[in-house]
């Protein structure tokens, strides 16, 4: 695939980008370059690749998810105003 001088000015019309012909025929030659590359990229046999989430084989180091706090609702609610059934009541603010 491959863009053209008016594909470019349309394209920054859409995108409410301001582009002079000289500045729009630079974008050109880069967006072509980028087309390229994924033409080449596409071209390349992937059967039987297994798809990878980074490109080393590492693995994140992972704490045990184990409870380091104390239990303190009894103590935050008994400063609330209003609690029922262990929830914070507050006023209506939307109809």
């Amino acid at each position: 695939m491959s863009l053209n001088l008016d594909d470019v000015k349309r394209i920054a019309n859409l995108a409410r980008i301001a582009v002079t012909d000289e500045d729009a025929g630079q974008v050109l030659g880069k967006l072509n370059g980028i087309f390229g590359l994924i033409e080449q990229m596409q071209a390349v046999d992937t059967t039987g690749i297994e798809p990878m989430s980074h490109a080393q084989d590492v693995m994140l180091r992972l704490r045990e998810d184990a409870v380091k706090e104390t239990d303190q609702r009894e103590l935050f609610q008994s400063v609330a105003p209003l609690t029922e059934a262990g929830l914070y009541l507050v006023p209506k603010v939307i109809e």
